[in-house]
Protein backbone atom coordinates (compact mmCIF):
# COMPACT_ATOMS: atom_id res chain seq x y z
CA UNK A 1 0.00 0.00 0.00
CA UNK A 2 2.27 2.65 -1.40
CA UNK A 3 0.51 5.99 -0.51
CA UNK A 4 -2.28 7.19 1.90
CA UNK A 5 -5.57 8.57 1.33
CA UNK A 6 -8.50 10.41 2.90
CA UNK A 7 -12.57 10.63 3.05
CA UNK A 8 -14.58 12.64 4.51
CA UNK A 9 -17.22 11.68 6.60
CA UNK A 10 -20.27 14.70 6.28
CA UNK A 11 -22.90 15.17 8.79
CA UNK A 12 -26.32 13.32 7.91
CA UNK A 13 -29.20 15.52 8.40
CA UNK A 14 -32.92 13.89 8.44
CA UNK A 15 -35.11 16.31 7.11
CA UNK A 16 -38.34 14.35 8.23
CA UNK A 17 -38.22 10.64 9.40
CA UNK A 18 -41.65 8.90 9.84
CA UNK A 19 -41.68 5.68 11.64
CA UNK A 20 -44.56 3.30 9.98
CA UNK A 21 -44.01 0.42 11.57
CA UNK A 22 -42.18 -2.45 13.40
CA UNK A 23 -41.22 -6.02 11.86
CA UNK A 24 -41.38 -9.37 13.73
CA UNK A 25 -37.57 -9.06 14.46
CA UNK A 26 -38.30 -5.86 16.05
CA UNK A 27 -36.78 -3.12 13.73
CA UNK A 28 -38.84 -0.40 12.96
CA UNK A 29 -39.60 1.11 9.36
CA UNK A 30 -38.61 4.31 8.36
CA UNK A 31 -39.10 6.64 5.71
CA UNK A 32 -37.27 9.24 5.75
CA UNK A 33 -35.80 12.67 3.45
CA UNK A 34 -31.91 12.71 4.32
CA UNK A 35 -29.49 15.35 2.68
CA UNK A 36 -25.30 15.54 3.87
CA UNK A 37 -23.23 18.88 4.43
CA UNK A 38 -20.31 20.01 6.13
CA UNK A 39 -19.43 19.79 8.74
CA UNK A 40 -17.52 16.35 7.96
CA UNK A 41 -15.15 13.85 10.15
CA UNK A 42 -12.59 13.53 8.26
CA UNK A 43 -10.66 10.12 8.27
CA UNK A 44 -7.34 8.98 6.55
CA UNK A 45 -5.51 5.39 6.14
CA UNK A 46 -2.26 4.83 6.05
CA UNK A 47 0.29 2.19 5.91
CA UNK A 48 2.27 1.61 9.78
CA UNK A 49 3.96 -0.29 11.73
CA UNK A 50 3.84 -3.26 14.93
CA UNK A 51 1.54 -6.09 14.94
CA UNK A 52 -1.59 -5.45 15.12
CA UNK A 53 -3.01 -5.71 11.61
CA UNK A 54 -5.24 -2.63 11.67
CA UNK A 55 -5.08 0.45 14.48
CA UNK A 56 -7.25 3.90 15.04
CA UNK A 57 -5.77 7.01 16.61
CA UNK A 58 -8.47 9.83 16.68
CA UNK A 59 -8.27 13.35 17.55
CA UNK A 60 -10.29 16.86 17.01
CA UNK A 61 -12.53 18.68 18.92
CA UNK A 62 -14.73 15.38 19.65
CA UNK A 63 -11.75 12.34 19.74
CA UNK A 64 -11.83 11.77 22.98
CA UNK A 65 -15.24 10.90 23.49
CA UNK A 66 -14.78 8.15 21.56
CA UNK A 67 -14.27 4.37 22.79
CA UNK A 68 -11.31 3.34 20.17
CA UNK A 69 -11.71 -0.14 20.86
CA UNK A 70 -15.53 -0.31 20.26
CA UNK A 71 -15.25 1.98 17.09
CA UNK A 72 -17.60 1.91 13.58
CA UNK A 73 -14.70 2.41 11.82
CA UNK A 74 -12.77 -0.91 13.07
CA UNK A 75 -15.28 -3.01 12.97
CA UNK A 76 -15.46 -1.91 9.10
CA UNK A 77 -12.00 -3.34 9.10
CA UNK A 78 -12.61 -6.57 10.62
CA UNK A 79 -16.14 -7.22 8.20
CA UNK A 80 -13.69 -6.22 4.91
CA UNK A 81 -10.72 -8.09 6.48
CA UNK A 82 -13.03 -11.54 7.05
CA UNK A 83 -14.21 -11.27 3.43
CA UNK A 84 -10.92 -10.34 1.89
CA UNK A 85 -8.12 -11.58 4.05
CA UNK A 86 -5.14 -11.92 0.95
CA UNK A 87 -5.64 -8.48 0.46
CA UNK A 88 -5.52 -7.08 3.75
CA UNK A 89 -2.17 -10.01 4.67
CA UNK A 90 -0.42 -8.56 1.80
CA UNK A 91 -1.34 -4.81 2.84
CA UNK A 92 0.45 -5.67 5.86
CA UNK A 93 -0.60 -3.18 9.30
CA UNK A 94 -2.40 0.15 8.38
CA UNK A 95 -3.82 2.44 10.65
CA UNK A 96 -6.97 4.81 10.56
CA UNK A 97 -6.35 8.11 12.00
CA UNK A 98 -10.12 9.85 12.66
CA UNK A 99 -10.45 13.78 13.11
CA UNK A 100 -13.72 13.82 14.88
CA UNK A 101 -15.77 16.97 14.04
CA UNK A 102 -18.81 16.09 14.77
CA UNK A 103 -20.55 15.58 18.00
CA UNK A 104 -20.78 12.02 19.24
CA UNK A 105 -24.51 10.05 19.70
CA UNK A 106 -25.86 13.55 17.78
CA UNK A 107 -28.49 12.13 15.46
CA UNK A 108 -26.23 13.63 12.25
CA UNK A 109 -24.55 10.39 11.43
CA UNK A 110 -21.36 10.15 13.57
CA UNK A 111 -20.22 7.03 13.93
CA UNK A 112 -22.12 5.48 11.08
CA UNK A 113 -20.90 8.21 8.46
CA UNK A 114 -17.01 7.02 9.85
CA UNK A 115 -18.00 3.49 9.22
CA UNK A 116 -19.10 4.38 5.62
CA UNK A 117 -15.75 6.21 5.20
CA UNK A 118 -13.64 3.32 6.78
CA UNK A 119 -15.14 1.17 3.59
CA UNK A 120 -15.06 3.44 0.96
CA UNK A 121 -10.69 3.73 1.84
CA UNK A 122 -10.53 0.27 2.05
CA UNK A 123 -12.17 -0.63 -0.98
CA UNK A 124 -10.02 2.20 -2.64
CA UNK A 125 -6.53 1.61 -0.84
CA UNK A 126 -6.84 -2.42 -1.17
CA UNK A 127 -8.20 -2.32 -5.22
CA UNK A 128 -11.26 -4.84 -3.52
CA UNK A 129 -13.68 -5.84 -5.92
CA UNK A 130 -16.52 -4.14 -4.56
CA UNK A 131 -19.14 -2.04 -6.59
CA UNK A 132 -21.24 0.10 -4.81
CA UNK A 133 -24.30 -2.31 -4.56
CA UNK A 134 -21.59 -4.38 -2.59
CA UNK A 135 -20.46 -2.08 -0.36
CA UNK A 136 -23.95 -0.71 0.52
CA UNK A 137 -25.14 -4.60 1.17
CA UNK A 138 -21.84 -4.92 3.49
CA UNK A 139 -22.67 -1.74 5.26
CA UNK A 140 -25.91 -2.54 6.18
CA UNK A 141 -24.24 -5.19 8.42
CA UNK A 142 -22.60 -2.80 10.36
CA UNK A 143 -26.05 -0.07 10.74
CA UNK A 144 -28.92 0.73 9.16
CA UNK A 145 -27.09 4.43 8.47
CA UNK A 146 -24.60 3.17 6.64
CA UNK A 147 -25.68 2.88 3.44
CA UNK A 148 -26.58 6.22 3.50
CA UNK A 149 -23.87 7.28 4.92
CA UNK A 150 -22.06 6.09 2.14
CA UNK A 151 -24.09 7.56 -0.30
CA UNK A 152 -23.88 11.19 1.10
CA UNK A 153 -26.65 12.64 -1.13
CA UNK A 154 -29.91 13.51 -0.85
CA UNK A 155 -31.84 10.51 -1.05
CA UNK A 156 -35.41 8.97 0.67
CA UNK A 157 -34.39 5.62 2.90
CA UNK A 158 -37.18 3.05 3.60
CA UNK A 159 -37.49 0.01 5.69
CA UNK A 160 -34.72 -0.32 7.89
CA UNK A 161 -33.50 2.73 6.49
CA UNK A 162 -30.93 0.77 4.06
CA UNK A 163 -33.19 0.61 0.63
CA UNK A 164 -32.22 3.90 -0.51
CA UNK A 165 -33.64 6.22 -3.53
CA UNK A 166 -31.51 8.88 -4.59
CA UNK A 167 -33.14 11.90 -4.97
CA UNK A 168 -32.25 13.86 -8.14
CA UNK A 169 -32.62 17.51 -8.57
CA UNK A 170 -32.11 18.21 -4.79
CA UNK A 171 -32.26 22.29 -4.25
CA UNK A 172 -29.18 23.42 -2.01
CA UNK A 173 -30.83 23.96 1.47
CA UNK A 174 -28.85 26.44 4.24
CA UNK A 175 -28.70 25.05 7.41
CA UNK A 176 -27.90 26.33 11.52
CA UNK A 177 -27.30 22.81 13.10
CA UNK A 178 -27.38 22.62 16.61
CA UNK A 179 -26.50 20.40 19.20
CA UNK A 180 -26.89 21.49 23.01
CA UNK A 181 -24.09 19.68 24.51
CA UNK A 182 -26.59 16.45 25.25
CA UNK A 183 -26.47 12.76 24.26
CA UNK A 184 -29.28 10.93 23.35
CA UNK A 185 -29.61 7.25 23.27
CA UNK A 186 -31.11 5.81 19.99
CA UNK A 187 -33.08 2.75 21.62
CA UNK A 188 -34.16 4.19 24.67
CA UNK A 189 -35.95 7.27 21.73
CA UNK A 190 -36.91 4.08 20.36
CA UNK A 191 -38.18 2.61 23.52
CA UNK A 192 -39.91 5.54 24.52
CA UNK A 193 -42.16 5.78 20.88
CA UNK A 194 -45.71 5.06 22.12
CA UNK A 195 -47.14 5.15 18.54
CA UNK A 196 -44.76 3.03 16.17
CA UNK A 197 -47.69 2.72 13.10
CA UNK A 198 -47.98 6.53 11.43
CA UNK A 199 -47.93 7.70 7.87
CA UNK A 200 -45.56 7.61 5.69
CA UNK A 201 -44.39 10.24 3.66
CA UNK A 202 -45.85 12.54 1.26
CA UNK A 203 -45.05 12.35 -2.26
CA UNK A 204 -42.19 14.94 -2.63
CA UNK A 205 -42.98 18.30 -5.14
CA UNK A 206 -42.74 17.64 -8.71
CA UNK A 207 -40.67 20.91 -8.51
CA UNK A 208 -37.59 20.60 -6.14
CA UNK A 209 -36.87 24.47 -5.21
CA UNK A 210 -36.24 25.61 -1.94
CA UNK A 211 -39.16 27.36 -0.94
CA UNK A 212 -41.49 24.61 -1.91
CA UNK A 213 -39.51 21.81 -0.79
CA UNK A 214 -39.17 23.75 3.17
CA UNK A 215 -43.43 23.87 2.19
CA UNK A 216 -43.41 20.22 1.59
CA UNK A 217 -41.50 19.51 4.82
CA UNK A 218 -43.26 21.68 7.49
CA UNK A 219 -45.93 19.34 6.57
CA UNK A 220 -43.73 16.23 7.52
CA UNK A 221 -42.49 15.01 11.32
CA UNK A 222 -39.57 13.73 12.50
CA UNK A 223 -41.68 10.78 15.07
CA UNK A 224 -38.59 10.44 17.21
CA UNK A 225 -38.91 14.09 18.64
CA UNK A 226 -41.70 13.84 20.70
CA UNK A 227 -40.07 10.84 22.99
CA UNK A 228 -36.74 12.56 23.00
CA UNK A 229 -37.86 15.87 23.87
CA UNK A 230 -39.37 14.07 26.67
CA UNK A 231 -35.63 12.45 27.62
CA UNK A 232 -33.82 15.01 26.94
CA UNK A 233 -35.91 18.64 27.64
CA UNK A 234 -32.92 20.68 25.77
CA UNK A 235 -34.02 19.49 22.53
CA UNK A 236 -37.03 21.64 23.30
CA UNK A 237 -34.94 25.02 23.92
CA UNK A 238 -32.69 24.18 21.16
CA UNK A 239 -35.71 24.40 18.82
CA UNK A 240 -37.61 27.27 20.37
CA UNK A 241 -33.92 29.17 20.04
CA UNK A 242 -33.82 28.36 15.77
CA UNK A 243 -37.91 29.90 15.26
CA UNK A 244 -36.77 32.88 17.65
CA UNK A 245 -33.36 33.45 15.09
CA UNK A 246 -35.69 33.41 12.16
CA UNK A 247 -35.75 29.58 10.96
CA UNK A 248 -38.54 29.22 8.50
CA UNK A 249 -38.22 25.58 9.64
CA UNK A 250 -36.75 23.83 12.86
CA UNK A 251 -36.41 20.47 13.53
CA UNK A 252 -34.55 17.60 15.56
CA UNK A 253 -32.49 15.70 13.25
CA UNK A 254 -32.42 11.08 13.72
CA UNK A 255 -32.83 10.32 17.11
CA UNK A 256 -30.76 13.60 18.55
CA UNK A 257 -29.79 15.47 20.38
CA UNK A 258 -28.65 17.75 17.23
CA UNK A 259 -31.73 20.15 15.77
CA UNK A 260 -31.44 21.88 12.86
CA UNK A 261 -33.02 25.16 11.30
CA UNK A 262 -33.84 25.96 7.68
CA UNK A 263 -33.00 29.85 6.04
CA UNK A 264 -33.27 31.73 3.18
CA UNK A 265 -29.68 32.17 2.27
CA UNK A 266 -26.03 31.62 3.34
CA UNK A 267 -25.60 34.98 5.06
CA UNK A 268 -28.99 34.37 7.14
CA UNK A 269 -27.62 31.13 8.55
CA UNK A 270 -24.23 32.94 9.54
CA UNK A 271 -26.13 35.74 11.21
CA UNK A 272 -28.20 33.13 13.50
CA UNK A 273 -25.59 30.88 14.32
CA UNK A 274 -23.72 34.48 15.34
CA UNK A 275 -26.58 35.04 17.56
CA UNK A 276 -27.15 31.60 19.05
CA UNK A 277 -23.30 30.87 19.73
CA UNK A 278 -23.80 34.05 21.77
CA UNK A 279 -26.29 33.57 23.64
CA UNK A 280 -25.25 29.85 24.18
CA UNK A 281 -21.70 29.50 24.97
CA UNK A 282 -21.68 25.69 25.96
CA UNK A 283 -23.77 24.82 22.67
CA UNK A 284 -21.99 23.61 19.07
CA UNK A 285 -23.58 25.88 16.38
CA UNK A 286 -22.77 25.48 12.90
CA UNK A 287 -24.28 27.37 9.76
CA UNK A 288 -23.75 25.67 6.35
CA UNK A 289 -25.57 23.91 3.42
CA UNK A 290 -26.39 20.95 1.84
CA UNK A 291 -24.49 19.27 -0.90
CA UNK A 292 -23.59 15.71 -2.95
CA UNK A 293 -20.42 13.99 -1.62
CA UNK A 294 -20.97 10.51 -2.97
CA UNK A 295 -18.95 7.67 -3.18
CA UNK A 296 -15.89 8.21 -4.78
CA UNK A 297 -14.82 11.00 -2.77
CA UNK A 298 -12.20 9.22 -0.89
CA UNK A 299 -8.92 10.34 -2.32
CA UNK A 300 -5.11 10.10 -1.81
CA UNK A 301 -3.76 12.49 0.79
CA UNK A 302 -1.53 15.48 -0.54
CA UNK A 303 -1.56 16.94 2.89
Amino acid sequence: MPHSARCPAPAKINLALHVTGQTADGYHALESLVAFCQPADELSLEPAQGDRAVTLETGGPFGTELDNDDNLVLKAATLLAGRFPVAFGEAGAIRFKLEKNLPVASGIGGGSADAAAALLLLRGMLDLPLNDSALMALGAELGSDVPMCLASSALVARGRGIDIEPVSGFPELFLVLVNPGVSVSTPAVFAALEQKHNPPLALLPERLAAEALTDWLAGQRNDLQPPALKLAPAVGEVLSVLEKAGAALSRMSGSGATCFGLFADLAEAQEAARSIAASRSGWWVMATQTADFGMDRACPDRG
